[in-house]
């Protein structure tokens, strides 16, 4: 170990961070929590022939926060990892991409299982799709030699225990979009699902090579009308329990014209977005979302995005919906936590100041504390902020360094009198 004051590898005594961005924090969190994940760890691990020794040292790297963040492209992962060096050591692992003929044969494999094809097209990789891949002599998953792993680093191994990091990483990137493996292969999502679509419509417009079977139905005489009409009304059949997912949009066969205006992930996101909604009705929601305005209906559906997984916000899907909408980023989701926290009101008092009665003020004035100042319906003291909406809640709203003032928790009621001090402990309990 060089001393502290070397200019190029000293080594640090704490937890290696090379910036943020990393894929995972500090813990012994395991590997591969998906079908995906935990199929590309066991490759890894069994299969692709990698140095035994430096896999576990791979492991803890990986659970020290060493790796920054990866980047998946096509045939290779990219990645920055921190060292005993000041700088961190620059890693890429490359992966065999499939060659075009290869990829014909996977697409016809996938094609041919109309159900995996609609779950492709709607988002989803089943696992059942590693089978179709291997019926044609393929595999998504690495095999031998087909890992090839670099680093910046004097370590001469293969893999060293910076590349194995990040290997190990990219079961956690796979749990979060298992069409990873497929853009490890060379394809990325929209290239795999347009193929998909292609061979779709192929098949529903290829000609038969016997004519279609036609059943004609029994005859039926009916009954007559005062026959029908006098029979005593039987107990109504039992309404069906509502699923418990959303349906999916259909899957069309093929893409609109290229010049008919039709995106087509808008178009799912749209359908499964009022899929969701009658859903919602269906299991007692009392509104639908018809009753809200533009801009209340494009916070809710930012809204919906700030929820979606276990993983927290989808923020590329927040980031396209800001785009198609014309809004700033930083616009939308401070709508969408407004909406998220305080429905159609809580939008409201993002921009609306009014002048309430005095003594209301009063009231909020108590709540934030000793020193705070009220200015129509807006009460401040320092960072912190209250504002009151028009259906008689106070709205908690924080300042950020850049002067901005964001929405800060769910609404609080009507507020009585002498809770002196009771926001601070109320908002930081959430």
């Amino acid at each position: 170990m060089s001393p502290a004051g070397s200019s190029d590898d000293w080594y640090e005594r704490k937890p290696r961070r090379p910036g943020p961005g990393a894929p995972r924090a500090a813990g012994r969190r395991p590997f591969g929590a998906s079908w995906w994940g935990a199929a590309w760890v066991e490759a890894l691990e069994q299969r692709a022939q990698l140095d035994p020794n430096r896999l576990p040292r791979g492991r803890t790297y990986a659970r020290t926060g060493a790796v920054g963040a990866l980047t998946l492209a096509p045939g290779e992962v990219l990645a920055d990892v921190q060292g005993s060096r000041r700088s961190p050591y620059k890693v890429r692992v490359r992966v065999r991409e499939f060659g075009e003929d290869e990829w014909d044969r996977l697409l016809d494999a996938l094609a041919a299982e109309i159900g995996h094809t609609a779950a492709l097209l709607d988002g989803e990789l089943p696992s059942g799709v590693a089978d179709d891949v291997r019926s044609v002599g393929l595999d998504l998953l690495p095999g031998p030699g087909e890992l090839q792993a670099r680093c910046s680093c004097p370590d001469w191994a293969d893999p060293c225990k910076h590349a194995a990091a990040v290997c190990y990483l990219v079961a956690d990137n796979l749990d979060a979009d298992p069409f990873g493996v497929l853009l490890l292969r060379g394809r990325g999502r929209e290239e795999v699902l347009a193929g998909l679509r292609s061979r779709r419509h192929s098949y529903a417009s290829a000609p038969t090579s016997a004519p279609a079977l036609v059943i004609e139905p029994e005859s039926d005489e009916g009954v007559p009308a005062r026959e029908a009409w006098s029979r005593a009304q039987g107990p109504l059949p039992t309404a069906p329990p509502p699923p418990r997912r959303a349906g999916r949009p259909a899957v069309l066969a093929a893409d609109p014209p290229p010049d008919a205006g039709v995106d087509l992930r808008a178009l799912r996101a749209l359908a499964s977005d009022a899929a969701a909604r009658a859903l919602g009705l269906l299991q007692g929601a009392v509104l639908s979302g018809l009753e809200l305005t533009v801009e209340q209906d494009l916070a809710r559906r930012a809204a919906a995005l700030l929820a979606r997984g276990e993983g927290g916000a989808d923020t590329s899907a927040l980031t396209e919906l800001a785009h198609r909408a014309g809004v700033p980023g930083r616009e939308l989701l401070r709508r969408a936590l407004a909406f998220r926290d305080g429905g159609p009101e809580g939008l409201a008092v993002l921009d609306e100041a009014w002048d309430p009665d005095p003594a209301t003020l009063a009231a909020g004035r108590t709540r934030l504390g000793p020193g705070a100042a009220a200015r129509r319906n807006r009460v401040t003291l320092g960072e912190r902020q209250l504002r009151l909406g028009r259906d008689g809640r106070w709205y908690p709203f924080r300042k950020d360094r850049a002067g901005r003032w964001n929405p800060d928790g769910v609404p609080l009621a009507s507020i009585a009198d002498g809770e002196v001090g009771a926001l601070e402990d109320e908002v930081d309990s959430r």
